[in-house]
């Protein structure tokens, strides 16, 4: 099955321009991290002086209440923006020690992301939109269109890749933002409220998906959530509050 196929350890080769770390047992690694914003109201500090780790394969919950930093840290680990201060490790590579057109290869090869609002093209079909990052990877047009096909079975959508995603359920739709997650066979996949658009039904099944994809797969899966319930049932829950980690606690 393709999923299996994607758990192989991916080797950190020694470089002399960039600063590696021992990434045996971390897919993800976070140290002293900060985030200050200057706006018209002053200096707002987003986040303020956190750490942390992810083993690989772990499937990690991130809460708090709205303005905790929780957005922030997705948007920093996705390299979507740059820290203040601290560094964030991917695969024991301190991604901001990178060019700008490094970071963006390591993005789109490395990260996979699942959002709120699925982020589909509507006006092309799911097979495009699941084929799209390893496009922009430079796979080959028979790989990345095998690949497609063979994860979009995994999910049980493939019925639906000629599709537009417009015309699917919001539920499917979040199969099509997971299958296109992992045509890059991802180091680390960060889902952002992934079932909040959905109902608590089809919410569920999403949910259920992360798992399996986390616990049988060995994916690193870091979910920002507001639901409670949910956070619960993941590994491991990182609460942050004004910016900071109140608790990290195993679930």
């Amino acid at each position: 099955m393709i999923l299996k196929n994607m758990t192989k350890d991916l080797v950190v080769e020694k470089s002399t321009q960039n600063e590696v770390v021992d990434a045996s047992s971390f897919a993800l690694k976070v140290e002293n991290l900060s985030k200050i914003y200057d706006s018209s109201a002053g200096r707002v500090v987003a986040l303020d002086n956190v750490s942390f780790a992810i083993k690989k394969g772990e499937f990690v919950s991130v809460v708090g209440p709205s303005g905790s930093g929780k957005s922030t840290v997705l948007n920093l680990v996705g390299a979507l923006d740059r820290p203040t201060s601290g560094k964030i490790y991917i695969d024991g590579i301190d991604i901001f020690s990178l060019g700008d057109a490094e970071i963006a290869t390591m993005r789109n090869g490395r990260i996979g992301f699942i959002f709120q609002s699925f982020n589909l093209i509507n006006r092309t079909t799911v097979l495009k939109n699941v084929k799209l990052p390893g496009i922009i990877a430079g796979m080959s047009s028979e790989e990345v269109n095998s690949r497609s096909i063979k994860i979009l079975e995994a999910l049980g959508i493939a019925d639906k890749k000629n599709q537009k995603p417009v015309n699917l359920s919001g539920g499917q739709q979040q199969r099509v933002a997971i299958a296109r997650s992992l045509i890059n066979n991802p180091t680390i996949i960060l889902a952002d409220e992934p079932t909040g658009n959905l109902d608590t039904k089809t919410g569920e099944d999403v949910f259920d998906m992360l798992k399996m994809l986390s616990h049988k797969f060995k994916r690193t899966i870091v979910m920002v959530t507001h639901n409670p319930e949910l956070a619960e049932s993941t590994d491991r829950s990182i609460l942050l509050r004004d910016g900071r980690i109140e608790k990290d606690v195993i679930n």
